[in-house]
């Protein structure tokens, strides 16, 4: 059976940054491997592109480019936060402020996004909210563990079932513990 939409694919791989010699970001073995539904828009299109038609047992290795990955860097993603933004009971956590501290945040619609803090000044803060994957390029080595037809449920939900997989899935709510 290979690698097509709608079938629940399974791999391993080592993520690195840029090519084979670049930093390890990532590795997921035989023990935690990748589970997804192929096709259902959970993983970057080219992604998926580079594995169709594989099947298990296959081995791959590509390379992503940032546009095709996490985006290249959005300098308006990079702003100016007032520091008293950063208050709690009229006091600056300096604690929680400190450079490249990751700090959730939302914006002005209510939208959950994550801020990495460059840099800190008297009354601003320097805040980065592209992906901290954003601008690079990824390389991946892998190799396709399984692959099977999806069921019914899992086309109806959008995602592979194995233990731990619907935790916060509206759709799996009370339907017996399965997943």
């Amino acid at each position: 059976m290979i690698v097509a939409k709608d079938r629940i694919i399974s791999l391993t791989y080592e993520l690195r940054l840029g090519s084979l010699q670049g930093e390890t970001v990532e590795t997921l073995n035989e023990d935690s491997p990748l589970t997804f539904l192929f096709g259902s828009d959970n993983l970057f299109p080219k992604f998926e592109e580079n594995i169709t038609g594989l099947r298990m047992g296959d081995n791959f290795d590509f390379n992503l480019k940032a546009k095709d990955a996490y985006g290249e860097i959005n300098k308006e993603a990079i702003v100016q936060v007032p520091i008293s933004a950063f208050e709690i009971e009229g006091k600056v956590d300096n604690k929680m402020l400190q450079t490249s501290n990751k700090i959730p945040m939302q914006d002005t619609s209510g939208n959950k996004l994550t801020g990495i803090v460059k840099e800190i000044k008297d009354n601003t803060v320097k805040m980065d909210f592209n992906h901290p994957m954003a601008g690079n390029h990824l390389f991946f080595k892998g190799k396709i563990t399984e692959v099977r037809e999806a069921n019914q449920e899992e086309l109806h939900h959008g995602h592979a079932h194995y233990p731990g997989s619907c935790e916060g899935c509206s759709d799996c709510g009370d339907e017996g513990g399965h997943c």
